[in-house]
């Protein structure tokens, strides 16, 4: 029975011992003298007392000493450091976590953190915001990783950018010297926001289809926190199945609503969507003049694009002092409206900034009036 990884004992009424090997499908009940020796040493310390169990395990393995968390997405940052720390928990329960910015190392300090201590305790050392790296702690870091001492893990956060010439350079040196890289990219785009929520429905045990996707992150909104949160509550409570059914079960309305997204439904003349918008932002707390602000711009930019009338958006985009994709998004929503509409919607956009600074004895009143007479003002001829 050779490879014993962990070997269990005690003794019975008639004295016959008990050896079981952990991992495998094998109980060895025999007389002592029987047990291989290697067995009988790992018993060794076990009291003979009826009924008395002890184990002896055998060492875990060495956690990798050099980790590379390359990204600035925040909360998969922070799943791979404490990954990191979980696999060097495994070799030593006690191993501790230190999280200090590389701005505020010294090479003496960045020294003292990664000495062993007289008892190897493990540790695991996370350098955040290694982006910011100057050539003496680069330096410091790399004559380190060439010599690593034992039970340390150094964890290395770093953007993937950085202006110095030591900070662009330090992730390739982190990789050749056999750092395991951990990819954080940020999740911006709408595919990789949708790849996302079916990874953490399918690490929740559960499936989700399309239009579950897409109603979730319509109701959770983009933050990836929470949306991690839903997609891990709604396989619990869904059984596992997770479609849009479920989602519109357990989750309605919008949760990152902004002050545009405010001004988008006003401006398109709809109330009902504009409203609800309105109630949301007021839910979360989005400040009355930020969405004000939205109104304003929103209105003034049809206004100037409308002025400007219909041609490239990309040849326009110089003369109008604005990005060509929001030029096209104006074009849209220009259609509809008339020149007294624009005038009346941008009085109504002056009324409002002046009410929520302080002309209104009600903020969240003078916002729900100022959606509703924009959209009514798109309705003018």
């Amino acid at each position: 029975m050779s490879g014993i990884r962990l070997w269990t004992g005690r003794t019975d009424i008639t004295g016959m011992v008990v050896a079981t090997v952990v991992g495998r499908i094998a109980i060895h009940t025999t007389t002592s003298s029987s047990i291989p020796a290697t067995a009988m040493r790992a018993m060794s310390p076990l009291s003979v007392a009826r009924g008395r169990i002890g184990t002896v395990t055998a060492p875990a393995t060495t956690p990798p000493p050099l980790h590379l968390v390359l990204g600035d997405e925040e909360l998969l940052v922070e799943r791979a450091v404490y990954a990191a720390l979980d696999a060097a928990r495994l070799a030593d329960a006690t191993a501790d976590l230190t999280r200090v910015r590389v701005s505020d190392l010294t090479a003496p300090v960045l020294a003292e953190l990664v000495s062993p201590s007289l008892f190897s305790e493990g540790r695991v050392i996370v350098l955040e915001s290694a982006h910011d790296i100057g050539q003496d702690i680069a330096d410091a870091v790399l004559a380190y990783i060439a010599q690593p001492a034992d039970g340390i893990v150094l964890v290395v956060v770093h953007s993937g950018g950085g202006r110095s010439k030591a900070a662009k350079s330090l992730p390739s040196a982190l990789k050749k010297a056999g750092a395991v890289v951990t990819e954080c990219a940020k999740i911006s785009k709408p595919a990789e926001r949708e790849a996302f929520v079916r990874n953490e429905v399918r690490k929740a045990g559960g499936r989700i289809d399309a239009a579950g996707v897409v109603a979730l992150i319509d109701a959770v909104g983009s933050d990836l926190r929470e949306l991690a949160s839903a997609s891990a509550q709604l396989v619990a409570d869904s059984g596992g199945n997770v479609d849009e059914a479920a989602v519109r079960t357990y989750h309605t309305g919008r949760a990152d609503v902004t002050g545009f997204m405010v001004a988008e439904k006003a401006v398109a003349g709809d109330r009902a969507a504009a409203l609800e918008s309105v109630r949301w932002a007021q839910q979360i707390g989005v400040p009355h003049v930020l969405v004000a602000d939205a109104l304003a711009d929103a209105v003034r930019t049809i206004a100037r694009v409308s002025a400007a009338g219909r041609g490239n958006p990309n040849q326009m985009a110089g003369e109008l002092g604005m990005p060509p994709w929001k030029i096209r998004k104006a074009q849209g929503q220009s259609r509809g409206w008339s020149a007294g509409g624009l005038a009346e919607a941008m009085r109504v956009a002056a009324r409002v900034n002046a009410e929520v600074k302080g002309a209104a004895a009600s903020p969240d009143y003078a916002i729900e009036r100022a959606v509703l007479d924009i959209a009514a003002a798109r309705e003018r001829r």
